[in-house]
């Protein structure tokens, strides 16, 4: 299927979900802010077993990232990182995608990728499921610092980026994918995610959209 018919295929669907009650639109809080989910070494570098290729999401991320800062939003970083020895709390994942038994606590893999710049005073959640929600204090954290919007980057976009926006949802706390900062293995899962997650649990906006959320103009 050429691109063409694939983007023909997916209106035809969104038009489907769109008689049928889905596809509704959220309307962004006054307090947002930027999750990026596994931008870590791990995924950004096709050396290791669950890594493939993402410098064009790392630089849009990046540039959301700085925006985020220049307007006072808080920015939260995810990463992968298992236990050195045994798989903690992911045995079944771990089944299911082994390539992922290398992220480790303490290796190089489970670090963010340093050119997203990540400070020391920005948050770092260390997740052993594929929601950012699962098994951590992300909603607490959230919750604590009074955010009504979550802005999410990162990686992969029918994995960890998915299960988060659905967990988000489930908190009853709108989320908005930002197409350009989220990137897949491969296209054709890439795109269903984001059809799923826009008809079903968050919006998936364009970056200029991101932006103008970070500024408050939407």
């Amino acid at each position: 299927m050429s691109r063409d018919d694939a983007t023909m295929a997916d209106e035809q669907v969104r038009a489907r979900y769109r008689d049928g009650g889905l596809l509704g639109t959220l309307t962004p809080g006054t307090r947002p802010a930027l999750v990026v989910v596994d931008l870590q070494y791990g995924f950004t570098e096709a050396r290791y077993g669950p890594g493939f290729e993402m410098d064009a999401v790392v630089a849009t991320t990046r540039e959301l990232v700085d925006a985020a800062r220049d307007n006072r939003v808080p920015v939260y970083f995810t990463t992968i990182a298992f236990p050195v020895h045994g798989d903690g709390t992911a045995g079944t994942w771990l089944r299911k995608m082994p390539a992922m038994r290398e992220l480790r606590a303490g290796d190089r893999s489970v670090d963010i990728d340093h050119r997203l710049g990540r400070r020391d005073n920005e948050a770092l959640v260390v997740k052993e499921a594929a929601s950012a929600f699962a098994g951590t204090d992300l909603a607490q954290q959230l919750t604590a610092a009074g955010i009504d919007t979550v802005l999410v980057a990162g990686a992969t976009t029918s994995g960890c980026v998915r299960a988060t926006v659905v967990d988000a949802c489930a908190a009853d706390l709108p989320a908005f994918v930002v197409r350009e900062c989220v990137g897949d293995r491969e296209d054709g899962p890439h795109r269903a995610a984001l059809l799923d997650i826009d008809a079903k649990y968050g919006d998936v906006i364009p970056l200029a959209t991101a932006h103008a959320i970070v500024k408050g103009l939407l």
